[in-house]
């Protein structure tokens, strides 16, 4: 990349870490460097009774059939706020189909789930619950359980000014607190805001590769280095009965085997990587990409083999290393009886 567009390049990044003006209400907590404040819909303001009461609820292994799994199974704080699994866990040890995202940031994303099939992180809460796999309740079900715990009732009260249990209010709190799981005030955002030291020379290569050669930021673009969209990148494609991904939702040919671009701030405790946790590091993601992935019929045109040197991949891997900010620990509540 020559010096202009490098330049160009920081201009589009500088312009979008401007904060939006949003029509919900607005987000009361200050956010990490290099983010914007979230997105608040009007009908879930964010409160600090509600993410308390949604903490807890995040927790609660009793919103399982058996007991054996809460939100934090499957995305535990000390482990990026995932499992570092392949595919994740749910009661009776079922295993799932697919590695469990990080809740890091998944506030920005547009859509949840890897095949975007909830449109909003309080839809995203209820669909565990009702899992089969996961969690196995119905969601009166998992009321009903709730209802049964006595010190629910003073908590849902506190948190929406009325009495009453429902599974709207559920997710509510559950997505509220999850809007303050933010990740930021990595060694890029503070050379992005000037501290010129705060990456190392090899990173500053790897940005420029990252923007360039790589072609990285097509996809990965952004604060949160996400476009939110779905691609076919051939992952999991070889197999006689490939997982479709978008396409069972939206139906689109041009969806299949597509998934949604995940985040890349804090890979350093999010792996292993892919929908599958098919790549156990950073360097055979890179590996993966720089062979223009695996060649199907709905591959995305731009998936294109790279021909990046050894010390090309290195520099890449420091730049994705200085995107690891907050690591955002949280300490388990005490649970209601």
């Amino acid at each position: 990349m020559t010096r202009s567009l490098l330049a160009l390049a920081l201009a589009a990044l500088a312009s979008i870490a401007v904060a939006d003006d949003f029509d919900g209400p607005e987000y009361p907590y200050k956010v990490p460097l290099g983010l914007n404040a979230p997105d608040v819909p009007s009908t879930n303001p964010v409160t600090d009774a509600k993410v308390e009461l949604g903490k807890i609820l995040y927790f609660d292994k009793r919103l399982s059939r058996d007991g054996t799994v809460s939100c934090a199974t499957c995305h535990d704080p000390k482990k990026g706020w995932t499992d570092q699994a392949p595919v994740s866990t749910g009661i009776k040890g079922q295993k799932g189909g697919v590695s469990a995202p990080t809740v890091l940031n998944a506030a920005y994303m547009e859509l949840q789930f890897w095949d975007g099939r909830a449109p909003s992180l309080e839809e995203q809460a209820k669909g565990p619950i009702q899992n089969p796999i996961e969690m196995g309740f119905t969601h009166e079900e998992a009321v009903a359980r709730l209802k049964s715990i006595k010190g629910y009732a003073p908590l849902f009260k506190k948190a929406f000014g009325e009495d009453g249990i429902d599974i709207d209010k559920v997710a509510k709190a559950i997505a509220s607190f999850e809007r303050t799981i933010l990740t930021g005030n990595a060694p890029y955002d503070r050379w992005h805001a000037g501290d010129k030291k705060a990456m190392s020379e090899s990173a500053v290569r790897g940005f420029t590769l990252f923007n360039a050669k790589a072609n990285c930021a097509i996809c990965h673009d952004g604060f949160n280095f996400s476009n939110s969209d779905f691609h076919n990148i051939g992952v999991g494609m070889t197999v006689e009965k490939p997982n479709l991904g978008r396409f069972e939702q939206s139906k689109e040919e041009k969806h299949k085997g597509a998934f949604k671009t995940p985040t890349l701030r804090n890979l350093a405790h999010t792996a292993p990587f892919m929908h599958d946790g098919s790549e156990k590091d950073l360097a055979a993601v890179v590996e993966y990409y720089d062979r223009g992935g695996t060649p199907n019929a709905w591959l995305d045109g731009r998936m294109k083999r790279l021909g990046l040197t050894p010390e090309e991949k290195k520099d890449l891997i420091a730049f994705l290393e200085a995107l690891n900010g907050d690591q955002v620990l949280v300490k388990e509540p005490k649970l209601p009886q």
